[in-house]
Order: structure tokens, then C-alpha cells, then sequence
């Protein structure tokens, strides 16, 4: 086990090492808004949104959704279209799905209470081993260490740890190290100083060893491989992905989103979106077959190429190719949803879509559009 001696700390050293990090964390630490807090149910949110994403992109969606939402029972309420909408354009929408399920539960279980108990916090949708000791720690104080990728780098270069460290089994050993080295009078605190550290810090290109509260206990940095640590991943190769939609657009400019829970919809988050599908040759073509099979939408030849658009999507490269098609009568299809093209910002839509929707008015704008 990478237990805290093979991190080379000594027993007598590790409190001198906590009281190191900690002082750092209270004088250095960011001023976030979930900081100033100790309510489990905003840090939850927080520790929510976290998840793949950038701190300085979640702090307005943050305010905005606490601001919409106030309590647990707010977002339990709320119909999942409300929560979706608050969500868009923050990306990876299961995290809202989940978050919206996770309210229900514990309004319906727990009270409306975030549980302190860590099996039931773990049974929660949407809560793993990281976010559940996360929530516990900072805000009920429970002695849980935290272990995510910047914690796992930060260890890894004071023990000089080689391998791949999201192996399961050195994961594990990761978490238990991670929880030997706990400051179990202040967590959260702890965990807090932990990740801000990896993430301000010990970063995973160039780290700022001359600034580290720690430095003298990292063998990395005695060795000067702190670049090389941890060891790279092995990528999933980028895979090439074009997708074709249908801007159906009628004279009052209205036009039809639908819902597609299967296939290419998950490429749109499967929220409200176009019509559209994956291809493989002529875009065109391909769609209109495409709508004529699952919608009886005959097209007229009335078929305009938008402007195209890249999106990314883990490990997707997307090409997104619009069209335009003017009709007089928007066609009836089962479970579609008719909306004027100019009001879309207002439903909960990924980015793909926002970008299509952002072609599609950048073409029905212009002069050349209003002539023909």
C-alpha cells in the first residue's frame, strides 16, 4: 500500500506537513461562493458542477442556479424542463438529470435533508466515493479524504508513484494513502487544501514547485520528475463524427424541435433538438431519406445549406451541417415541439443545437434570406 510512509514522510513530520498545507489553504485559498458557506446542499451543487469543468465557467452557473433554486426542496419542485434550462450550455446534462433525481430522493427519504451517513449518501443518483466525501467532509465535518485527479497528481509526485494512477488498483492504494494523510480535525478544510493545491499548485503542466507549502517532502521534486509525474493516459483516438439537421422553418418563423432518446440524440444531450442524424456521405441525401422514414416529411426541394459549425464531445470531433428547409405548414409530427426560431435560447438546448440555431439566424437575418 502507498501508505503515508512510502510517501517518505515520517510519522513525526506529517503533522508539520498538515500544518504547512493548512496554513497555506487559509492565506492562499480562492474566494469562491461555495466557500463561504457550510450548507451541504449548495456545496453538493457545487461539487456537481465541478465535475469536468473549468472553476471559473461554474462560478455564474453556480449563483444563477442556487439564485433560481435556494433549497433542496426548490429543485425537487421544479419541473425537469426548469432545471434542464438553468443547466444549458454548462454541458454534460446527466449531472442535471441526476441532480434533479438526488432532490426528489432526499425530499422523499431524508427529509430534504442531505444525509450525513455515508452508505446513504453513496445511494444517492449521481454521487460516487469522490462526491459524497466531499459533501460529508466540508460540510459536516466527517473524516473523509477526498481523492480526484488533482489529489491524485499532488500524491503521485510526493511519493514519485509511476503507473497509470487510474488503475483501479492504484487507485485504491491512492485512497487509502489519501486517507491516512487526512487532517481528521478539519477535513474539509484538509480536502479543500488538497485540490487547491493540485489545482493552483502542483498543476499537471509546469507545476510552481518554488511556490509549494510542501515541497520539501516531494521525492518528485528531489528527483526533478515532477514533469513526468503523473504518467500520461493513453488517449481513446478522436473519432470523426458529421452530423446533418433539418432546420424546418415555416413563414411565421416558426420550427420543430424533437426528442431523440436513442443514437445520435446523445450527441445532443438528448434534450430538444432538430432533426438529425449521423452521416456517412452526401448530407443531404442522407437527411432527407432520413425524414421521410421516421417523420412522413416529404420535402419540396426547398433544402438550404447553413453555415457548418465543430463541436466537441469527449472523445467526438463533430461536424455540424444544417439545413434549412422553408415550408409553408410545419409538418405533425408525434412528440415534436413547435417554437419560433428566435426563442430557442429560452428552452433547455445543448450547445450543438445552439450552434445550428445560431447558423440558422445568422442566415434568415441577412438581405440576401429577406430577397428570396
Amino acid at each position: 500500500m502507498l501508505r503515508v510512509d512510502v510517501l517518505k514522510i515520517s510519522g513525526k513530520q506529517v503533522p508539520h506537513f498538515r500544518r504547512r498545507l493548512l496554513a497555506w489553504f487559509a492565506g492562499r485559498k480562492r474566494d469562491l461562493p461555495w466557500r463561504r458557506t457550510s450548507d451541504p446542499y449548495r456545496i453538493w451543487i457545487s461539487e456537481i458542477m465541478l465535475q469536468q469543468t473549468r472553476v471559473a465557467a461554474v462560478i455564474p452557473y453556480y449563483k444563477q442556479f442556487v439564485a433560481k433554486f435556494p433549497s433542496m426542496r426548490a429543485l425537487a419542485r421544479a419541473r425537469t424542463e426548469t432545471v434542464l434550462g438553468r443547466w444549458a450550455g454548462l454541458g454534460y446534462y446527466s449531472r442535471a438529470r441526476n441532480l434533479h433525481r438526488t432532490a426528489k430522493e432526499i425530499v422523499a427519504r431524508h427529509g430534504g435533508l442531505f444525509p450525513r451517513g455515508y452508505e446513504a449518501t453513496l445511494a444517492l443518483p449521481g454521487i460516487g466515493r469522490y462526491t459524497a466525501a466531499a459533501v460529508l467532509s466540508i460540510a459536516y465535518g466527517q473524516a473523509l479524504a477526498v481523492l480526484d485527479g488533482n489529489v491524485a497528481r499532488v500524491l503521485a509526485r510526493i511519493g514519485a508513484v509511476p503507473g497509470d494512477l487510474r488503475a483501479p488498483a492504484l487507485w485504491r492504494e491512492l485512497e487509502t494513502t489519501a486517507q491516512n494523510l487526512l487532517a481528521v480535525q478539519a477535513p474539509g478544510d484538509w480536502n479543500q487544501a488538497m485540490m487547491e493545491l493540485g489545482a493552483m499548485v502542483c498543476t499537471p503542466k509546469s507545476p510552481r514547485c518554488e511556490q509549494c507549502p510542501v515541497a520539501r517532502w516531494c521525492r518528485a521534486r528531489k528527483l526533478a520528475i515532477a514533469d513526468q509525474l503523473p504518467a500520461k493516459r493513453i488517449k481513446r483516438a478522436t473519432q470523426q463524427v458529421t452530423l446533418a439537421a433539418a432546420v424546418i422553418l415555416d413563414s411565421r418563423g416558426r420550427t420543430l424541435l424533437v426528442r431523440q432518446n436513442n443514437g445520435d440524440g446523445a450527441l445532443f444531450s438528448r434534450m430538444w433538438q432538430f432533426p438529425a442524424l449521423e452521416t456517412t456521405g452526401n448530407a443531404a441525401a442522407e437527411l432527407t431519406l432520413y425524414l421521410h422514414t421516421n417523420f412522413k416529411f416529404a420535402l419540396d426541394g426547398n433544402f438550404t445549406p447553413l453555415k457548418t459549425a465543430r463541436h466537441f464531445v469527449t472523445f467526438r470531433n463533430i461536424r455540424l451541417e444544417p439545413f434549412l428547409i422553408r415550408v409553408a405548414r410545419l409538418p405533425r409530427i408525434k412528440g415534436a415541439r413547435t417554437v419560433a426560431l428566435g426563442r430557442l435560447g429560452n428552452l433547455p438546448i445543448s450547445n450543438a443545437t445552439r450552434k445550428i440555431v445560431h447558423a440558422a439566424l445568422e442566415a434568415t437575418s441577412s438581405p440576401q434570406w429577406r430577397e428570396l
